[in-house]
């Protein structure tokens, strides 16, 4: 028999959103692990919250609700909040209950500054790698190093003379028409007046300039696990100096490895790491002047081969924060907050790979 197609809504429900997510769903083992986390951090957000007041949105909920967000490629925290209005999966796994009304976007962001104020993307990222840690799924030992553009969020229009001299007025305040031909611009004499702190970088020869911030990662070579990140200006050699401070910032003092690409193959950058009790693992380039800074008595071992071998896994971490975390083209100005963003999405990154390693045959 045919159904009706009744419109009337029932007045009561009795179902909550826990009760509509089935229990295999693989948020839920995620959901778990940033509860671990969230409890863990706790003592933290009591010291960055008054005793007395308006209470605020939850820390919790509001790092839940990223994570969300870059779980599933949600452009815009304005879009998150919508999404949220209607989406059971999305509440439940935040922590709200169906019949509550969800946050305006510009209470949300105020709300998140406070976070970004008190570096909490960082401790987030530690606390989750301490996680992984205590399930025995990263190495202390064998690490790898790399670094990408990310496009700032800024267009090239943007980036003008310092001094402002010779700038005509423009035919379109809203839109200028812009003729860089027979220019030279560079860093020195020119920024972005959108985002100062972007600078015109780019990949390699024969490539176009955009303006960047450099995302810097190290992972360890286990099962390919974020340990560090930091976003900096991208000024061509960051990439190795922001390597040296996550290297140096390693637990411990026994001796480690590093792994990289043919970019880290300057003698600076191998003294520096031998310096520090870490063996460069890192590609030789041999059309370099002078010729390679790693030597047959570093190239002739084994672990020399399966920490080349076991770098391109950076190359998958920085995959999915361009494609699924939507950081390809950053929407965060400032240095600052591209960090933090920078950081939390290869936090969220983590929490995928804990999950899919956790249920993973023995």
């Amino acid at each position: 028999m045919r159904g009706a197609d009744n419109q009337q809504s029932q007045m009561f429900s009795y179902l909550s959103p826990e009760q509509r997510v089935r229990k295999d769903h693989p948020l839920r083992a995620i959901r778990t692990m940033v509860d671990e986390v969230l409890r863990a951090l706790s003592p933290q957000f009591s010291r960055m919250y008054a005793r007395e007041g308006r209470p605020s949105i939850a820390p919790e909920k509001l790092l839940r609700a990223l994570v969300v967000q870059m779980l599933y490629s949600i452009r815009s925290e304005r879009l998150l909040m919508e999404e949220m209005d209607y989406n059971i999966l999305f509440r439940w796994f935040v922590g709200l209950n169906l019949d509550e009304e969800v946050w305006d976007a510009t209470t949300f962001t105020k709300n998140r500054e406070r976070l970004l104020e008190a570096d909490v993307a960082k401790q987030f990222l530690a606390a989750v790698v301490e996680l992984a840690r205590t399930k025995g799924f990263v190495s202390d030992e064998h690490f790898t190093v790399d670094g990408t553009l990310l496009e700032a969020w800024a267009s090239a229009k943007s980036f003008q003379s310092k001094d402002g001299k010779n700038a005509p007025p423009p035919d379109d305040p809203g839109n200028p028409t812009v003729n860089f031909r027979g220019q030279r611009r560079s860093n020195e004499t020119h920024e972005s007046k959108t985002d100062p702190e972007a600078k015109l970088a780019r990949k390699s020869d024969g490539k176009e300039s955009k303006l960047s911030y450099s995302g810097n990662l190290l992972v360890e070579n286990r099962n390919g696990l974020i340990v560090d990140a930091t976003a900096w200006e991208a000024t061509g050699t960051a990439e190795r100096d922001t390597a040296l401070v996550m290297l140096e910032q390693v637990p411990g003092d026994g001796r480690i490895t590093v792994g990289g690409d043919k970019g880290f193959d300057t003698k600076d950058f191998v003294g520096e790491c031998r310096h520090m009790n870490v063996t460069p693992h890192v590609a030789q380039n041999h059309s370099r002047r002078g010729g390679s800074a790693i030597d047959a008595r570093t190239a002739r071992h084994e672990s020399y081969r399966i920490s080349q071998r076991k770098r391109k896994r950076i190359e998958e971490c920085f995959g999915w924060l361009k494609t699924i975390a939507l950081l390809r083209k950053v929407r965060h100005r400032g240095l600052e907050k591209v960090d933090w963003v920078f950081a939390f999405a290869c936090a969220a990154y983590n929490l995928i790979r804990l999950r899919n390693l956790s249920v993973q045959p023995a």
